[in-house]
């Protein structure tokens, strides 16, 4: 089985514009990202996929392999489908260009379902970690996940999800990690189709999937890495690093 990773890489971002290129601890964050999936061992090709020249030249200065995409693409999934196309794999791992804590140990989980006994009813597999912070769970910045018995997405929300109506019980929240396996076939799907009205409305482009009846495998994950959308995640990032 051939997999790759591809790396979606975009200068723009609302909270954070730039943050691909922040430095965290002197090194970028785009960098960081990339060099810690091309560690990990696991794939057969590791690339950033963006949208912007420096970049694309931070990456490739430094020995790493970039392609350049077209600007206009609504999600992370919809860009590297443009540079997916081109590639002969069976899986292919998006891994955000912000997830400079990037372990191999996770990812072998992830990839791992694909050959379970469900395999054949997944289109793609995707991280969740529990959450243990009321702040956290009641934080539109963290996507919630809530999942059926054998651990398929049933619903992706920044609201708090479940809602905890009963309080006698003690329900488990889980946080979404925005890295995704696909079948390579899922990926080029997804781009082919419009934005749907969830994923339109919370801005969680993993409802799309879900609301055009595709199958997503949630792998539970001690991930304990932070994400950089804000810069008081990059605070954070320096802290733990």
């Amino acid at each position: 089985m051939k997999i790759i990773a591809l790396i979606p890489a975009r200068y723009g971002a609302s909270r954070f514009p730039g943050k691909m290129l922040a430095l965290l601890k002197g090194i970028p964050v785009i960098r960081r990202t990339y060099e810690a999936v091309r560690h990990t061992g696991l794939f057969d090709e590791t690339a950033v996929v963006t949208d912007s020249e420096e970049i694309y030249n931070e990456i490739t200065a430094h020995g790493g392999k970039a392609i350049m995409s077209r600007k206009a693409h609504e999600t992370g999934s919809d860009r590297i489908a443009e540079a997916a196309e081109h590639f002969d794999a069976d899986l292919i791992v998006n891994v955000q260009g912000d997830e400079p804590f990037t372990k191999r140990e996770p990812l072998e989980k992830l990839l791992a379902v694909f050959n379970e006994a469900d395999a054949g009813q997944i289109d793609l597999a995707s991280l969740m970690q529990v959450m243990h912070h009321k702040e956290q769970i009641a934080d539109p910045n963290y996507v919630k996940v809530a999942v059926d018995l054998n651990n398929f997405a049933l619903m992706f929300s920044r609201s708090p999800l479940p809602y905890h109506r009963d309080t006698n019980l003690h329900p488990t929240y889980y946080e979404h990690i925005g890295i995704y396996a696909f079948r390579k076939q899922a990926l080029l799907d997804f781009s082919k189709t419009p934005a749907s009205p969830l994923e339109s409305i919370e801005k969680i482009e993993c409802l799309r999937y879900l609301e055009h009846g595709k199958k997503i495998k949630m792998v539970v994950t001690d991930y304990m890495g932070v994400e950089i959308d804000t810069p008081e995640d990059l605070l954070n990032a320096e802290k733990l690093l």
